[in-house]
């Protein structure tokens, strides 16, 4: 994956989101906005129709923002404008019946940050 910008020391930075490459899943493509060493990562993500993966959780906070398209895990349906938030350690498999943009992001519990 392209690795994005770090966070900035201080003040507001622009990124200007690469072209899509693929994700670490087959079916998921990934434009990276931050990648930071202290575990804040924020992407968007295109999710073609299907199912994602295997079940995995993550060591860090995952956010998804549904901008267009559905979503699915083994909790619900989700479709443009919901939220999902997971907890680190929280498995899943997710996948899209139509396909899929997202905005996800990934931030560590604030005892975890470097």
């Amino acid at each position: 994956m392209n690795i994005g910008l770090g966070l900035p020391d201080a003040g507001t930075t622009v990124v200007r989101a690469s072209g899509w490459t693929a994700g670490e899943r087959p079916g998921e493509l990934v434009r990276p906005l931050i990648e930071d060493s202290s575990g804040f990562r924020t992407m968007l993500m295109q999710i073609l129709p299907g199912p994602l993966g295997e079940a995995h959780a993550h060591d860090t906070i995952e956010q998804i923002y549904v901008m267009e398209g559905d979503f699915f895990d083994e909790d619900a349906s989700y479709q443009a404008g919901d939220f999902v938030l997971r907890m680190p350690g929280t498995m899943h498999r997710a996948g899209s019946k139509g396909g899929a943009t997202l905005l996800v992001s990934y931030a560590p519990l604030a005892g975890d940050r470097e």
